[in-house]
């Protein structure tokens, strides 16, 4: 079955090491085959990784679209293993993390570390307030 993505006027999208520019108008891709596909909404820049879980967030985008995900994996997990000791509270969320990264699905390793991401910036605002 083929991934069906619509594009926007302009909107990029990055399929294995390829990035595809969309051209002035929508477009409808259909996708076959097994790559790693993000759309330009997911990516994250490694300037943009300022948090310790958008951090975690970056290194496993590098694992999703690297040949070698294994060269992600201990400095992610060293990552993980302070973030946890600092706030214990995310332990919960990366254990769902970490069993996606172990399954090697790291497009939901992904997803879920989106969520981690939300999680943070709560802790963030409540001890600031």
């Amino acid at each position: 079955m083929a991934l069906v993505i619509d594009l926007k006027p302009n909107e990029k999208i990055l399929i294995g090491e390829a990035v595809i520019t969309n051209d002035k108008q929508r477009t409808r891709l259909h996708i076959s085959g097994d790559a790693a596909i993000m759309r330009e909404k997911d990516v994250m820049k490694e300037e943009e990784a300022e948090t310790p879980c958008k951090q975690a967030y970056f290194l496993i985008q590098c694992m999703y679209m690297a040949r070698d995900a294994s060269e992600y994996h201990k400095k992610y997990f060293d990552l993980v293993k302070e973030i946890q000791h600092a706030a214990p509270s995310t332990s919960f969320m990366f254990a769902k993390v970490n069993e996606f990264i172990i399954q090697g699905n790291y497009y939901k390793a992904m997803k879920q570390a989106k969520e981690l991401i939300q999680f943070e910036e709560d802790l963030l605002k409540d001890a600031t307030a």
